[in-house]
C-alpha cells in the first residue's frame, strides 16, 4: 500500500466508525473511487484495533467504573447502576453476535455491492430522520430497561449490511424506544467496544492463518491516525449531538446515495 492510501483510509475509517454514515460503507466505496486495490486483512485489523482504542480511551472512566462495579459485587448506589450498565450492554450485543456467527459468510461474500450501500444509505438515512423526535421523559444510557437494551441490540443486527451504520442504527432505534439522542449515542459507543473487539480478533486469526505478509510500518501508522481521529470524532460528535439534531447525516446520508445512484443506474 501506498502512503497516500494509508492516510486516506485510516482517516475514513476513524471518522466514520462512529458517526450516523456508515464506516463499512465508505471502506468499500473509497477504494473504487481512487481505483485502487483492496487495503487486504491486516490493515482492516490495523485501523478497528485505532478505533478499538479511540473508544476505549475516550470511555475509560465508565469502563472502569463498569469493572469495579461488577467484580466488587456491591449491589447498592453507583456499584449497582454501573453493574446493570454492564448488563444492558451484554445483552444489547448477543444478538449481534449470534447473527454474525452464524451468517459470516452469507454478510461477507453477498452484501458488499455499491446498489446495496446506495439504497441501505438512502433507507436508513430517512430512518435517523425520525431519530430527530425525543420523547419528553427521554432516559438516559443508566435509565432503561434490559427489554429496551435487547430492542437495541437487534436493531444493531441490521448494520451487517453495508450502508446501514452499526452507530446510526443503534441511535436511531434508542431514541426512537425512548432515550435522549446524546445517551443513545453513549450507548452505542459502548455496545460497538465488544463488537469491534470480537471482530478483530476473529481477522486476527484469519490473518494468522492465512501467512499473508504483514507490512507493519503501514499496520502501525493505520493504528494511530485512525485511533486520532477516532478519538476526536467521538469527542466532536458527542458535543455536537447535545445541542443539534442528526439532520446534517441525513442530509449526507440522501446526497451520498443519490450520487451512488445516479452513477450505478
Amino acid at each position: 500500500m501506498e502512503w497516500l492510501q494509508i492516510i486516506i483510509l485510516s482517516l475514513v475509517q476513524g471518522i466514520t466508525e462512529f458517526l450516523p454514515i456508515s464506516s463499512s460503507a465508505h471502506l468499500i466505496l473509497t477504494p473504487h473511487v481512487f481505483g485502487w486495490a483492496d487495503q487486504g486483512l491486516a490493515f482492516d485489523v490495523a485501523v478497528h484495533v485505532g478505533t478499538l482504542i479511540a473508544v476505549v480511551t475516550y470511555f475509560r472512566g465508565e469502563l472502569r467504573q463498569m469493572f469495579v462495579a461488577c467484580v466488587s459485587g456491591k449491589s447498592g448506589g453507583c456499584h449497582h447502576r454501573d453493574a446493570r450498565l454492564t448488563g444492558l450492554v451484554v445483552i444489547g450485543t448477543l444478538p449481534a453476535v449470534i447473527v454474525g456467527g452464524v451468517f459470516h459468510d452469507v454478510i461477507a461474500t453477498t452484501l458488499r455491492s455499491p446498489m446495496i450501500i446506495a439504497i441501505t444509505t438512502i433507507g436508513f438515512g430517512l430512518l435517523l430522520l425520525l431519530a430527530n423526535r425525543e420523547h419528553t421523559n427521554a432516559k438516559d444510557e443508566y435509565g432503561i430497561n434490559m427489554k429496551l437494551a435487547l430492542g437495541i441490540g437487534l436493531a444493531q443486527v441490521l448494520a451487517f449490511i453495508p450502508g446501514t451504520s452499526r452507530s446510526g442504527i443503534t441511535m436511531t432505534a434508542a431514541v426512537l424506544l425512548g432515550m435522549h439522542r446524546d445517551s443513545a449515542a453513549r450507548f452505542s459507543f459502548l455496545l460497538s467496544i465488544p463488537l469491534i473487539l470480537g471482530g478483530g480478533i476473529y481477522k486476527t486469526v484469519l490473518l494468522y492463518q492465512s501467512a499473508q505478509p504483514v507490512m507493519w510500518g503501514s499496520l502501525l501508522l493505520g493504528i494511530i491516525l485512525s485511533a486520532i481521529s477516532a478519538f476526536a470524532c467521538i469527542y466532536w460528535f458527542l458535543r455536537f449531538i447535545q445541542k443539534f439534531s442528526f439532520t446534517p447525516f441525513v442530509i449526507y446520508r440522501l446526497l451520498l446515495g443519490a450520487v451512488l445512484l445516479v452513477i450505478l443506474v
